[in-house]
């Protein structure tokens, strides 16, 4: 009942003008970085890691706007969700979009980091092109339900639970579709390897070249910048790497994460700092959470 009280509320923010809703996330991120206490933590820790040279106070600095921008992420799918097509495309600005184009209906792979924008530039790309995508179940039917039906409303996009495996995904990516994969979340190293990232080992997927080599698919990297006040988006499509996969995948893990540091250098308040990224630790070595 909760839930979808909460839903219902969420409902009726997309009525507001753009710069409304983004002071409400902004006002929602501000709280939740006083009442999200465990969040925050992790948060702290994933900063000291990723830039020890940072002082103290320019760190927490860096939290606090990281947690107005999660909170403008949040809301701002209220958007995304109940807006129309119209609505959603004017408030986003595409760059590199000749690079998306060049891709469609070929294999293709689009690499889409943990940045709190993600979810924009997917609903775009949803709007132009059918897709293949994981998802995680949540706590909540209704609310995975919900999550799914929000996702797939534009065209035919397809969703599998990340149960499925990857039979359905390399299905869909040889029928033309690309797949929409965000690479930077700790999953273990049972598929992966120990990279660096800003320094740290962090357990990273090396799925991606062998999924690239399977389907024959391109990697084109997008990202999705916040932008200030009631200016809306700016979603950069990147162009397709050359040379990958190299036949090495700890040099491709490395190429991926290397590309993500150099984004998050660009707006270090935006990249997901709230995960548990260096969860899983080499053996012997001590846990940071």
């Amino acid at each position: 009942m909760l839930a979808r009280l909460g839903v219902f509320v969420f409902w009726l923010i997309h009525f507001l003008p753009f710069r409304i809703i983004v002071a409400i996330g902004n006002v929602i991120g501000l709280l939740l970085y006083h009442l999200a206490v465990e969040r925050r933590r992790v948060g702290t820790i994933n900063l000291k890691l990723c830039f020890p040279d940072m002082s103290d106070e320019a760190r927490k600095e860096l939290l606090r706007n990281h947690f107005k921008m999660f909170g403008r992420g949040l809301i701002e799918r209220s958007i995304l969700w109940w807006s129309s097509a119209e609505r959603i495309s004017s408030l986003i600005r595409v760059e590199g979009v000749e690079h998306f184009e060049a891709l469609k209906d070929k294999p293709a792979i689009l690499l889409t980091p943990h940045f709190v924008g993600m979810d924009v530039g997917g609903q775009w790309i949803a709007q132009k092109i059918d897709t293949v995508c994981m998802y995680a179940n949540q706590k909540s039917v209704y609310l995975t339900e919900l999550l799914l039906k929000k996702r797939a409303r534009f065209r035919n996009q397809h969703l599998y639970s990340r149960q499925q495996g990857l039979r359905p995904i390399l299905k869909g990516m040889r029928a033309g579709m690309p797949f929409i994969y965000p690479p930077d979340q700790d999953q273990g190293v049972k598929d992966g390897a120990f990279i660096p990232f800003f320094g740290v080992p962090a357990a990273t997927m090396t799925s991606v070249p062998r999924i690239a080599q399977m389907t024959d698919a391109k990697i084109l990297p997008s990202i999705t910048h916040l932008l200030p006040g009631g200016a809306g988006y700016v979603l950069t499509f990147y162009p397709p790497w050359d040379n990958y996969p190299s036949g090495d995948d700890i040099a491709d893990a490395r190429r991926m994460n290397e590309f993500i540091e150099q984004r998050v250098l660009e707006m270090p308040e935006q990249y997901f700092w709230l995960h548990k990224r260096f969860k899983t630790r080499p053996e012997g070595e001590e846990r940071f959470y």
